[in-house]
């Protein structure tokens, strides 16, 4: 795919694209990687919004009474969409987001991956289940009816993954959707548009809507829409919260930050736990809601520990997304300024400089950086830089002698999305799962990474206890209880004090 600018299609509702005559706002995206790449010129028509969930709204009844069979028709029909454009999509991604194409090719893949895993898996979840004898006599069902019009509200990260992480459950369950994708990643927005259009999809099922900050504004306040799928930062999704806290009809799942921790045990096998945390720490440029932001070390292994953990950071590639390295750019010049000045308040704070991070000037100019590492003396809760989801490349290093301190500072976050524990020694592990305050613990494993197949979500500012992955099928539905009579009218069972006589006209 040659790196011209792409054309803007519009907002996609009543199944086409549509293209606002005076807009009201308009942006240019130039890729991280490149500031002289325009990827796309986006446009923002606040009128579409209402346009957009009014094509939901009408599409709603019929993709409902559907049936769940005739719905999975379709999502084959995706399935194939999806993988005759893996390498347009992945090369769409690396450009809009900078992460090396290697990287976006993985997102790519992942959503066909997707529809499998929820059709063959998650669905079971919301399956009809009967309970006989739910009263004497009478059997009980317990089934799962879709919301209505959901909107789903996407990240630049993952922009094409996580957005379809709520799309494709939220479709399958009888939902119809209107998607939000972040202002930093409107061409992959507009791609998967053009996906569910090839893929035929009846009109009004999935509809897209572009914008900045007041277009997400405008679709979570819309009384039309009966859900809102959130995955980005805390203060948007809490923003969100007060902009709906009279709208007691409206579902929301937030998917927010976190600032998560591992401990690395003196009994760890050291040569994995540091690549794992390499991994944790550095993949994505540490963009990722899941990047490993503490490592807690046991004092016997952390000199090895951090000797090789600096010694691997150093050396790791950095470069345009054509390239094969491991980093690529940050999404904006905002997130470069971001990390630098977070360099500046952790050595105000009295943090060791291991590594510091700068930018780094390439070919061609991007919002390129370097990896940092910092040792921290004192876990401190009121610091800024030990509480801050920087959303960047660094790490800071924690030396303890005793779990209850580990266990600790693990805990002193006011995220609490998932944590990583690497040891031999299984009680350890169990004492974490019960202990840390997070959704998501992991045994000798980084904390990025997850399975479609489990769910995914954290507790404190990470999230709001509506799971996403694997349960994604649970916000997506209501869930209907029914008592089944089917036994003949019995005098006998009449309660007392009722005079009650029947008579046949």
């Amino acid at each position: 795919m040659e790196t011209k600018t792409i054309e803007f299609l519009g907002d996609f509702y009543n199944g086409s694209f549509q293209r606002a005559k005076n807009p009201d706002d308009t942006w240019q995206i130039s890729s991280p990687s490149d500031k002289k790449d325009t990827v796309i010129c986006p446009e923002a028509s606040f009128q579409h919004i209402e346009e957009a969930v009014a094509s939901a709204r009408r599409a709603f009844p019929s993709w409902a009474h559907l049936g769940l069979e005739k719905r999975k028709e379709y999502f084959q029909r995706l399935i194939e969409i999806y993988q005759k454009y893996e390498n347009e999509m992945a090369e769409t991604i690396a450009r809009e987001t900078g992460k090396p194409l290697w990287e976006a090719q993985t997102e790519a893949k992942a959503l066909s991956g997707k529809i499998n895993v929820t059709i063959n898996h998650s669905l079971k979840r919301v399956s009809e289940e009967k309970v006989p004898d739910a009263l004497p006599g009478v059997d009980g069902y317990v089934r799962y009816k879709p919301r209505g019009v959901m909107a789903v509200l996407g990240p630049f990260n993952f922009p094409a993954h996580l957005p379809n992480g709520h799309i494709v459950p939220a479709l399958l369950t009888g939902n119809t959707v209107v998607f939000k994708p972040s202002d930093k990643t409107a061409a992959v927005g507009q791609l998967m548009a053009k996906m569910f259009a090839e893929a035929e999809f009846p009109e009004g099922v999935f509809n897209l809507v572009q914008g900045r900050g007041e277009t997400g504004k405008r679709l979570v306040a819309s009384h039309q829409v009966d859900g809102i799928l959130f995955t980005g930062s805390y203060e948007v999704g809490l923003k969100i919260k007060q902009e709906t806290l009279t709208h007691y009809w409206k579902i929301l799942a937030l998917e927010m930050g976190g600032k998560n921790s591992a401990i690395v045990w003196e009994d760890a096998d050291l040569e994995k736990a540091v690549y794992e945390n390499i991994v944790g720490a550095y993949l994505t440029s540490g963009q990722r809601c899941s990047a490993t932001s503490k490592i807690i070390l046991h004092k016997s292994i952390a000199d090895t520990f951090l000797e090789n953990f600096y010694e691997t950071a150093k050396k790791l590639t950095i470069g345009h997304w054509k390239e094969n390295a491991f980093m690529g750019a940050l999404v904006s010049a905002d997130s470069v300024d971001n990390y630098l000045r977070f360099q500046e308040i952790a050595k105000r704070e009295g943090a060791e400089c291991i590594m510091r991070g700068k930018a780094l000037d390439l070919s061609p100019s991007g919002n390129y950086v370097t990896p940092s590492i910092y040792k921290i003396k004192e876990f401190d809760p009121k610091s800024v830089y030990q509480q801050t989801e920087i959303f960047g490349p660094s790490v800071s290093i924690y030396t303890v002698n005793d779990l209850e301190t580990a266990f600790a500072i693990a805990n002193g976050s006011s995220y609490g999305l998932v944590h990583s524990v690497f040891t031999k020694d299984r009680s350890i592990y169990e004492k974490a799962l019960l202990d840390i305050r997070v959704g998501l613990v992991n045994w000798n494993r980084t904390t990025n990474g997850a399975s479609s197949k489990l769910p995914f979500g954290g507790m404190k500012k990470s999230g709001n206890d509506r799971p996403s992955a694997d349960f994604a099928v649970y916000y997506c539905t209501v869930p209907v209880a029914s008592l089944e009579d089917l036994n003949p009218f019995s005098k006998e069972k009449m309660f007392p004090g009722i005079s009650y006589q029947f008579h046949q006209k």
